[in-house]
C-alpha cells in the first residue's frame, strides 16, 4: 500500500521541494487516521445503549474519545467534511485544512504546536491538494490495532522515500530501517528509560516498541509489554520534532520529546537523565555544532572535543545520560574509529581505558540513502564486570572488546542501495549476545568476529577498526593430497593448452581463407 499511494502522491509533487511537500502528505494522513479513529469510536458509543445517551452531552462525549486514548476531533476538522469541500474555492481547501489543525490542536494539548498549519500558501496549489486529499480518502484507519499498523507502515515508508528524494538533507530525520533493526536487536530494550539525544523521526523509539512487543511472552499483553519502557528524546530541528511527535502519536507511544524542540548540546532539555538505554544516530563529523562555546562543559570527562567534528561530543553526551547499569548503541562515521585528529585519539583512548566500550561492529557500505560515508556502530556500556545489572546470566568483559566485522553482509535491493536481511541482523546480534553470556561458548569467528583485550587494542594504537583485529575469512578446508591434487590439475593443463592449439588453427585457418595469413 505505501509504495502505490507514495507513487501516486509524488505525481502530484509536481515542481515542490521534496522537503516542503513531505510535510503536506504526512500531515493529510496523520490527519485522515485521527479522524477515522474519532469516528469509529463515536460508532462504537452509538452501538452500546449504556453510553449512546452521553453523545448529547458534549463535555461527557468528549471524556468518552479522550479516556478511549482517541484525538478529539472537531467536526469541521474531520475528513469527512474536508472531503465534501475539497473542491471549494472560498475558503480554499488549503484554509479549511489549517483551521481543522489549528483546532485539532486546540481540543489536544499534546499535539499543541505540532501540526502542519500552511497548506493555504499560494505556492501550493489547492487543487493538487484536493486531489491529495481525495487520494488518500481510501485508506481505511478505523480499526485500532490494524489501522495503527497500516498508518505506521505508510508513514514510515513516506519517511524513507522522502529521506531519498532528499539526499544528505534526509538523513537529518530517517535512519535506514534495517540499521535501527540491528541496534535495537543488540540491546533488547525490555524495561527502563530508553532515551535518544537525536531523535530525528522518532525511528529508534518505533524499532523499541515494536520489539519489546514482538517479544513479550504468550500471556503477557503486548501493551502492557510495551509500558515497561519509558521514552524521551530530543531534536534540534523544529520541522523534525514535529515529524516525530505526529510518528509517536499516531502508533500510541507515549514519548517526552522535551516541550520543544532544541540543540542537545546547548539546550539538553534532560539534564537529570539516566537512562538505561540509549540508542542514536547523529549526524555524521558535524563541524558546525558550537564546540568552541563548550569547552568547559562537565560532560567531557574523558577529554574536550574537537570544535570542528562533534563525534566525541556526541558519545560524551551519551556516557553522561547512561545509567550505571547502561547501555549505549551509536552510529557513527568510521573516522571515530582510528581518527587522531584534534585530541580525538586520546579521548578514544580513555574511553578504552575507562572499559566504555563494549563492542565495534563495522557496517556494509550503501545502507544509506542520504550518504555514502562508511559507518559503525558503537556499543557502550559503564557496566562490562555486570555487577550491577540484574540479568546475572551476562558474564565479566572488564579490559576486553569484541569486534564484528559485517562488512561482507547485506543484499543489494537496488543499483545503489544494500540491506541487512534479518538473518543478518541475528548473526550480528547473536555473536554479541553469545560473547557476552556466561558460559555460551563463544569462539572467534575468522574474518567475522574477534574478542580483544585492551592490550591488544594499545598495541594497535587504540583504532578500533574491526578489520585489524578480526583477521581475513578461512579458506574451505581441502582435504586432497597434495601429489594426486598436482596430477590431477596438471592433466587439466595439458587438455587446456591441445583445446588452446586447436583454436590457434582454427583461427589462422579462418584468417588465410579471408586472404589475411601475411598482414
Amino acid at each position: 500500500m505505501g509504495k502505490t499511494l507514495f507513487a501516486a502522491a509524488d505525481k502530484l509533487r509536481g515542481n515542490m521541494d521534496a522537503a516542503e511537500y513531505k510535510h503536506v502528505a504526512l500531515g493529510l494522513i496523520f490527519l485522515k487516521y485521527i479522524s477515522d479513529r474519532f469516528d469509529a469510536r463515536i460508532s462504537e458509543v452509538k452501538a452500546n445503549p449504556e453510553e449512546a445517551f452521553l453523545l448529547d452531552d458534549p463535555d461527557a462525549a468528549r471524556d468518552l474519545i479522550i479516556g478511549a486514548g482517541i484525538f478529539f476531533v472537531p467536526e469541521r476538522a474531520r475528513w469527512t467534511f474536508l472531503k465534501e469541500n475539497a473542491t471549494g474555492t472560498k475558503p480554499t481547501i488549503g484554509e479549511l485544512i489549517d483551521q481543522a489543525m489549528i483546532a485539532i490542536e486546540a481540543e489536544n494539548p499534546t499535539l499543541k504546536g505540532v501540526l502542519t498549519k500552511n497548506y493555504a500558501r499560494q505556492e501550493l496549489d489547492q487543487t493538487k491538494l484536493g486531489e491529495v486529499l481525495k487520494l488518500f480518502s481510501d485508506i481505511k484507519f478505523e480499526d485500532a490495532h490494524h489501522g495503527q499498523d497500516v498508518l505506521g507502515r505508510v508513514y514510515e515508508y513516506f519517511l524513507g522515500e522522502f529521506a531519498k528524494l532528499e539526499g544528505k538533507r534526509g538523513g537529518q530525520y530517517y535512519t535506514a530501517g534495517c540499521v535501527v533493526k540491528l541496534l535495537v536487536a543488540m540491546l533488547e530494550p525490555f524495561r527502563g528509560r530508553v532515551y535518544d539525544p537525536c531523535c530525528g523521526s522518532g525511528g529508534m523509539f518505533v524499532q523499541s516498541e515494536r520489539f519489546v512487543e514482538e517479544h513479550a511472552g504468550k500471556n503477557v499483553d503486548p501493551k502492557k509489554a510495551r509500558d515497561q519502557i519509558a521514552v524521551y528524546g530530543q531534536e534540534s530541528n523544529a520541522t523534525t520534532w514535529r515529524l516525530a511527535k505526529m510518528n509517536l502519536a499516531i502508533r500510541g507511544i507515549e514519548a517526552n520529546l522535551g516541550s520543544k524542540w532544541g540543540d542537545t548540546f546547548h539546550e539538553d532539555l534532560h539534564k537529570g537523565l539516566m537512562a538505561k538505554y540509549v540508542l542514536a544516530n547523529p549526524p555524521f563529523n558535524d563541524s558546525d555544532w558550537g564546540g568552541d562555546k563548550l569547552k568547559g562543559d562537565t560532560r567531557w570527562r574523558y577529554g574536550v572535543p574537537p570544535a570542528g567534528n562533534a563525534n566525541f561530543a556526541w558519545l560524551q553526551h551519551i556516557i553522561y545520560h547512561l545509567a550505571p547499569d547502561g547501555y549505549a548503541g551509536v552510529v557513527l562515521a568510521n573516522g571515530s574509529l582510528s581518527s587522531q585528529q584534534s585530541g580525538e585519539g586520546d579521548i578514544r583512548r580513555a574511553m578504552i581505558e575507562a572499559n566504555l566500550v563494549d563492542c565495534i561492529v563495522s557496517l556494509p557500505g550503501q545502507l544509506f540513502s542520504t550518504t555514502q560515508i562508511p559507518v559503525c556502530l558503537w556499543f557502550l556500556t559503564r557496566d562490562k564486570s555486570n555487577g550491577l545489572s540484574r540479568d546475572k546470566t551476562l558474564r565479566d568483559r572488564t579490559s576486553e572488546v569484541l569486534f564484528i566485522d559485517a562488512r561482507g553482509l547485506g543484499t543489494m535491493v537496488s543499483r545503489t542501495m544494500k540491506q541487512l536481511s534479518d538473518e543478518d541482523v541475528a548473526k550480528v546480534a547473536d555473536t554479541y549476545h553469545v560473547w557476552r553470556e556466561a558460559g555460551a561458548g563463544y569462539a572467534d569467528v575468522s574474518g567475522f568476529s574477534r574478542a580483544a583485550s585492551i592490550d591488544e587494542v594499545a598495541a594497535q594504537g587504540f583504532v578500533l577498526t574491526p578489520g585489524r583485529y578480526v583477521g581475513t575469512e578461512e579458506a574451505e578446508a581441502d582435504d586432497e593430497a597434495f601429489d594426486a591434487k598436482m596430477a590431477r590439475l596438471t592433466k587439466q593443463l595439458l587438455q587446456q593448452q591441445v583445446s588452446s592449439a586447436k583454436l590457434d588453427a582454427t583461427i589462422a585457418a579462418d584468417l588465410r581463407r579471408l586472404g589475411y595469413a601475411d598482414r
